[in-house]
């Protein structure tokens, strides 16, 4: 008799805390439980929903122009991937550093913007600067030699690279790996604009998303959905309101505002910064090669 009760007290403590659970996801609903999952999701500063990084490769003058007085504007830092042949990076400098000491982000993206000539819509690409003719020892010589062109500019030595046009394999194979020890971090490659989690992302090859005549809607609804996430989006714009690949002025302005308008629910830095934060985090570390 004796055991017979105590095998019933136990199923009544068991089905009373099976009810209590059962009320108490139905009084915190969806939203609630929601929230208790993203206790166990990627820490960004602040709580922060997730991080943006805004991006600019090439070194347009549409940039300096147009991109950075509107960053300022908002309060927002930004990345500038100087392709350090171009034109506008000698004819400006003092605009480059101007905005690097106000805290902008000068990147490395290459001393001549190598990309592969080979495929649809690469007949741009230079014969002498196809990187299907280019050993990977070349780009990484003058790689290098870029973030020390980018020290005499900013006068900093931590940098981040963005391979022209995410291409990677130059004569010899992939010329990435030999650059890891030089660089917080790297977007090259193709894969999703925004990842399913930050355990799968890799610092030396973050997927980037690069609109071309994007509306603002369209990339504000990329920041939320990375927000859905929990993870990040890491923008990488071309020109702004001119130039080529461009966005308008119009779209850029309403997604910095929408930035500006939500700074506690994302994270909006330059990439090295979030890279650095990603870095420091066990569910930042590279999924083993």
């Amino acid at each position: 008799m004796h055991h017979f009760l105590a095998r019933l007290a136990s199923r009544v403590t068991l089905r009373a805390g099976m009810l209590a659970a059962s009320a108490a996801f139905v009084m915190t609903g969806p939203a609630q439980a929601a929230a208790q999952l993203a206790d166990t999701a990627f820490a960004w500063p602040g709580g922060a929903r997730a991080a943006v990084s805004l991006a600019y490769d090439d070194a347009l003058d549409s940039q300096l122009d147009n991109a950075i007085p509107a960053l300022d504007r908002h309060g927002i830092k930004g990345t500038f991937y100087l392709q350090l042949s171009s034109p506008p990076v000698a004819a400006r400098m003092q605009d480059w550093r101007a905005a690097a000491a106000n805290g902008h982000e000068l990147g490395n993206h290459s001393l001549f913007h190598q990309c592969s000539g080979a495929g649809p819509g690469r007949d741009w690409v230079e014969p002498h600067r196809d990187l299907d003719t280019t050993t990977r020892e070349q780009m990484r010589d003058q790689v290098l030699l870029g973030n020390t062109m980018l020290a005499a500019i900013d006068g900093r030595h931590e940098r981040t690279y963005t391979a022209p046009c995410f291409d990677v394999k130059a004569v010899g194979g992939d010329y990435l790996p030999p650059l890891h020890a030089h660089f917080v971090a790297i977007k090259a490659g193709n894969g999703p604009a925004i990842p399913a989690s930050m355990a799968a992302v890799d610092p030396f090859r973050v997927t980037s998303h690069a609109p071309v005549g994007a509306s603002g809607a369209e990339l504000i609804a990329q920041v939320k959905q990375a927000g859905e996430r929990g993870t990040m989006i890491a923008f990488t714009f071309h020109g702004i309101g001119g130039d080529h690949l461009s966005v308008s002025s119009q779209a850029h302005e309403e997604l910095l505002r929408f930035l500006a308008a939500h700074r506690e629910q994302y994270w909006t830095d330059t990439f090295l910064n979030i890279m650095k934060h990603v870095r420091q985090q066990p569910a930042g570390k590279p999924a083993a090669r």
